[in-house]
């Protein structure tokens, strides 16, 4: 009979038997506001954390010093948009390398090419998916707004 057990016992330590385990702790729903960032002007956070999952609203090109938008090319507004969005994922203890999904949208997808090269200045490096779409209008007249996925990935 103990011959018949042993396998048994064997084959549960391998697979990592979740039986003798207490039962995980769920994920709790975590508002994160970045005050480098700029203010909300509505009723939302910069960002939700669920477990090591970061869900960033969008980020427009307001200077959270003066409270205006970056008035010059497209790569100055979406460097500002992307330091806006850095603000909020180090609030958060992450950073762009965590970055797994971004959404840009522009009000004139000819900016594409110039707000592509702002853009791998911070986001290069990472890779993460994207799409970019075109849109009718921004808030506050913005000409891009991005927002993000983050996951922060335990390295060993």
């Amino acid at each position: 009979m103990l011959r018949r057990l042993i396998p048994c016992v064997t084959l549960l330590a391998l697979t990592g038997c979740t039986l003798l385990q207490p039962p995980a702790e769920p994920d709790k729903r975590e508002p994160i506001n970045a005050p480098e960032a700029p203010g909300t002007n509505g009723p939302f956070a910069h960002a939700i954390k669920v477990g090591k999952q970061l869900y960033c609203s969008g980020q427009i090109g307001i200077n959270p010093a003066t409270g205006d938008l970056v008035i010059g090319d497209i790569q100055e507004e979406t460097r500002q948009v992307l330091k806006n969005l850095g603000a909020v994922l180090r609030a958060a203890g992450m950073d762009y390398g965590d970055v797994v999904k971004a959404t840009v949208f522009l009000t004139d997808i000819n900016d594409y090419k110039l707000m592509n090269e702002a853009y791998s200045e911070f986001l290069g490096e990472s890779k993460p998916a994207r799409e970019t779409v075109q849109v009718v209008r921004l808030p506050r007249e913005a000409h891009v707004e991005i927002s993000c996925i983050a996951v922060k990935v335990e390295t060993p």
